[in-house]
């Protein structure tokens, strides 16, 4: 029987719009672990989600959320979107979580960072990159990650110009699709970057057609989580980050 309480309590700030972090969370939870989500705004649904519209919402007022995200004394706090923090760079993603922390007293990840402390796990110095953003933000993400040791060798980039709706509507088909664009033969691995593009779901055929560890926002905030908690949980079923133990 599947648990659904009583080891820890998980808190995640999703963005409004957002339609996919929590059905992906309803299928990487851990035996035992509760999620409880809030929605987090500061920013305007019908326009395209550009740079400008995702730096708004990593300097958006959290006050509320997280004080309503704190009733039920969450363990850890997810950040829940990885362009608001990947637009401003490591120090601000940094400068948030400690921020959250400090608010919440709770343990706190961000997507952007999750990234990197996945990729540092398993040991990932260069990668291919895909996601669902504008090309603006993708240069942002791929300097991010640069400026955290991490080196892309190869992007891959929807070719139309996806508004909110649009990002979260991507079938597991084009995500596919998207993730096999980003495979270079140097690639040590593959990074599926947005928590609201359908990337989980297809992990594991992505790793069998590559031969190389796939990691996704929300895989990658699941595994942080599992590390603060000293949770040692194997996961099946979404990718090899999640079916190994690390220390």
């Amino acid at each position: 029987m599947h648990n659904s309480r009583g080891r820890a309590r998980f808190g995640v700030l999703v963005p409004f719009t957002n339609s996919n972090l929590e059905p992906d969370m309803a299928l990487l939870r851990p035996d035992g672990v509760s999620m409880h989500f809030a929605r987090m705004g500061g920013y305007d649904a019908d326009e395209i989600p550009d740079e400008a519209q995702m730096q708004g919402l990593g300097a958006a007022d959290l006050e509320e959320p997280l004080a309503l995200l704190s009733g039920v004394k969450p363990d850890v706090i997810l950040y829940g979107c990885t362009s608001a923090t990947l637009t401003h760079g490591p120090e601000f993603d940094r400068a948030l979580t400690a921020k959250i922390k400090q608010d919440s007293g709770a343990q706190t990840v961000t997507a952007a960072g999750s990234l990197v402390q996945a990729l540092q796990a398993i040991g990932a110095k260069t990668i291919g990159f895909a996601s669902p953003y504008v090309p603006n933000i993708n240069d942002m993400a791929i300097d991010f990650l640069e400026r955290s040791g991490i080196k892309t060798i190869a992007r891959s980039e929807v070719q139309e110009t996806l508004d909110n709706d649009g990002q979260g509507g991507l079938t597991p088909d084009r995500v596919y699709e998207l993730g096999c664009g980003a495979e270079h033969k140097n690639a040590d691995a593959i990074v599926l970057s947005c928590t609201d593009m359908r990337s989980v779901e297809v992990i594991d055929a992505l790793e069998e057609r590559l031969g190389k560890p796939v990691v996704t926002s929300n895989q990658a905030m699941l595994f942080t989580c599992l590390q603060k908690l000293q949770m040692t949980d194997v996961i099946d079923g979404y990718g090899s980050l999640l079916r190994r133990v690390y220390g």
